[in-house]
């Protein structure tokens, strides 16, 4: 991604973080504070990068550090436009930029039993939240919108496009293992 001043010293900030800290919940309340700092301001993700898909939603690597470590990328919603119910493995942390988003979360009960359903949750521009095999990490997201486009940004404790994952039928807890990808692929440092 080319340019963005802002962008580029959050990824400097969140690289230093994680250099320094082998911890994930000081991790996460360090990198929630910011990613809140990024998504204040509307003046720094390149248009590409927020460009809606009319059939289905659209992650595109913002950066992914060289070492695997974490990643960043936008979340393009559609109006409309959800994902299944979905696990992460990481640690992770979204922050709404534009428009709004809906989190319905879910809890794991054991094979052959729906899941537990354990609240939804709405992120508006500026407010960040949080996922993670160690305070919950299973959840449905969909665009609060139906008219409108919403966009997100994600961090994430690895290089999310590559981690193997898995998506759930809620009625029966069935899981199916699944890769994500990103929906541009950068081969390069995308901060360069």
């Amino acid at each position: 991604m080319q340019g963005s001043i802002r962008f580029e010293k959050f990824v400097e900030a969140l690289t230093r973080l994680i250099d320094g800290c082998d911890n994930e919940a000081p991790l996460r309340r360090d990198g929630h504070r910011l990613l809140e700092t990024l998504i204040a301001h509307d003046d720094w993700l390149p248009d590409a990068f927020a460009q809606p898909d009319a059939k289905y939603y659209q992650q595109y690597p913002l950066h992914v550090d060289p070492q695997g470590r974490f990643s960043v990328v936008s979340f393009v919603w559609g109006p409309g436009q959800n994902t299944p119910v979905h696990n992460h493995t990481v640690w992770g942390l979204i922050g709404m930029l534009r428009g709004g988003e809906r989190s319905e979360r879910f809890e794991f009960r054991g094979d052959g039993q729906s899941m537990r359903y354990v609240g939804e949750e709405t992120l508006h521009p500026g407010e960040v939240d949080e996922v993670s095999p160690t305070i919950g990490d299973i959840h449905r997201v969909s665009n609060l919108y139906d008219d409108r486009v919403s966009i997100s940004v994600h961090v994430y404790g690895g290089d999310i496009g590559r981690i193997s994952r898995h998506v759930f039928d809620p009625h029966t807890g069935a899981g199916k293992a699944f890769v994500s990808g990103y929906s541009s692929r950068r081969e390069s440092d995308s901060t360069r």
